[in-house]
Parts: C-alpha cells; structure tokens; sequence
C-alpha cells in the first residue's frame, strides 16, 4: 500500500484556544493514539492533499520534529459550512495488530451484461477491511467477467486473502442493470 509523509510539529499547549490560534497559523491540530503515549502535534494544512483529497486508501509516515511513527488517519472532522479541515485523528501502526480501513474497490475485467447492452452500477465505492498492516491491500479487486444482466456481485462472493471484509455478505458491491430501451425488447420478444 501506498505511504504519504506528513510532517508535524510538537504542540506544547492543548485546548480550544490554543487550538484556534493554531488554525489560524494555517495549521490542523492533530493527535496520534495506539503507541505508548498520546502524541499531539500541529500539521500544514496543504500536507493533507495527498491523504485526505484522494480516492485511495493510504498510509501515513508521520515525522514528529524528527520521531517516525507508521500510521493511519482514523478520522477527519471538517467545519460543518466551509468544509476546512479542523482536526485529525491518527492511529500509530503496530505490525502484531490487525487495523480497520476503507479501502476502495476495484473492477477487473469486462461484464457479460455489459456485452449484451447493459450498464454497470457500483453499490459500494469502498469496503471495510480488517488486517495486519503488511496485509492491508490497496484495493479491493472484483472480478465481473461473469457478472450477466440483472446479476450482481454481493460481498460474500469476493475472495479475501490476508484480509476480512467486515462489510454484510449480502451487500451488493456491483450489478448491472437492464436498461429501459433493452427491457422494451424483452418484452416484446415474449
């Protein structure tokens, strides 16, 4: 899976006050649990282009005033009305325990519906998946070559290797729909 450096800078002082004068640096506070200790540090805003602004699932190599932790971002909280990043959560890797992530889906191959004139619709742009940090996939591949008009691919169909879905396995992931022009003909085909 693919990593994202952010760098960080320790913050002494915590609470609302301090924490809008660091917003107003053009700064998120941010806080990093599931190591030994809670680190809180401040982060450019601009560094989280490349983890937050994107459809991939990535890691974090978070650099605290030189200290390198792994991490993920477990969590983004955003102005209700200007959508500007106001906090962020990060949970610090440990290679021996299994973590959470929505990881996005990934359509291989070319439908059998498609061919007879149907038309793909992704239910689910991303799965909720559970597994060690060296196992975490960058995308969840599903196969849709069989995949025939007015059938779809539910969770429980896609194989999961060094991974869990935690996602209900009758949950549709992608079907394909008969479209209204091709549902015409059918009927007057019977």
């Amino acid at each position: 899976m693919k990593s994202v450096e952010i760098i960080g800078f320790k913050r002494a002082n915590l609470g609302k006050k301090e924490a809008k004068a660091v917003r107003e640096e053009g700064m998120v506070p941010c806080v990093m649990y599931g190591g030994a200790e809670q680190v809180h540090f401040a982060v450019p805003t601009f560094l989280f282009r490349d983890l937050i602004y994107t459809p991939e699932a990535r890691m974090v190599d978070l650099n605290v005033e030189g200290k390198m932790y792994k991490a993920i971002l477990q969590d983004a909280q955003f102005h209700p009305v200007n959508e500007v990043l106001l906090h962020a959560d990060f949970l610090e890797l440990n290679q021996s325990k299994e973590v959470k992530m929505e990881i996005p889906v990934r359509l291989v191959g070319t439908s059998v519906g498609v061919t007879k004139g149907g038309k793909i619709s992704v239910r689910m742009r991303k799965l909720k998946v559970q597994a060690l940090p060296a196992n975490m996939p960058e995308f969840v591949d599903v196969d849709i070559t069989t995949l025939d008009l007015g059938k779809s691919v539910k969770v429980s169909a896609i194989p999961q290797e060094g991974f869990r879905i935690l996602n209900p396995g009758s949950n549709p992931v992608v079907s394909v729909v008969i479209p209204r022009a091709l549902k015409g003909k059918q009927n007057q085909g019977d």
